[in-house]
């Protein structure tokens, strides 16, 4: 279920932030695939490029939408069907990861975030791109930017880690910082680079 983008209580001063989107827990980034895959719309398509007459008369394309949400997420470079989705699956899961905050969970859902970040926690956190569980720590760890109002040493004391160790985590994924320093911004932090 997401919130109206347009108002934020949580926003130290009250101000509407249209870019701002809340979902419920769970995070969707941080749901199983399966669970993930229920709230999606699969659409098969077809698309140009490279890949010969064979790309252009199948559907092999997948976009795939977070009917939630309304992102979308779309694979289509491969002529296999199975590998667009898995690409698309993927893809979808990092932009939601971006775009969409999550408020705590408590219970269950809180234990789920703690342990991740026990999981994920340290001296040098990072998470391989290849990784399944990377959209997860990437929301959780914007989750908390977003708690802590921007405020990454306060991030990184919860994940008992150093400020420049999540923040070399957000520079793997650029749209990531992007959406950290326009959270800061609007609380009047300056950005990280």
């Amino acid at each position: 279920m997401v919130d109206k983008p347009s108002s934020n209580p949580d926003h130290a001063d009250g101000r509407a932030l249209p870019w701002l989107r809340v979902v419920s827990a769970p995070h969707p980034s941080r749901q199983p695939v399966d669970d993930f895959l229920r709230d999606c719309q699969l659409t098969m398509t077809r698309r140009g490029g490279p890949g010969g007459q064979h790309r252009n008369k199948t559907s092999t394309a997948v976009v795939l939408l977070h009917q939630p949400t309304g992102v979308l997420g779309e694979g289509s470079e491969s002529r296999s069907q199975a590998a667009n989705r898995a690409n698309a699956v993927a893809r979808l899961r990092t932009t939601l990861a971006v775009v969409v905050r999550c408020r705590p969970g408590e219970g269950p859902l809180g234990e789920q975030d703690a342990a991740l970040r026990e999981k994920h926690r340290g001296r040098n956190v990072w998470v391989s791109e290849r990784n399944e569980q990377r959209p997860a720590v990437l929301s959780l760890i914007l989750d908390d930017a977003w708690t802590a109002e921007g405020e990454l040493p306060v991030v990184a004391q919860r994940w008992q880690t150093t400020a420049s160790q999540l923040l070399k985590v957000l520079r793997s994924h650029p749209p990531a910082l992007d959406y950290l320093n326009r959270m800061r911004a609007s609380w009047n932090l300056r950005p990280l680079r």
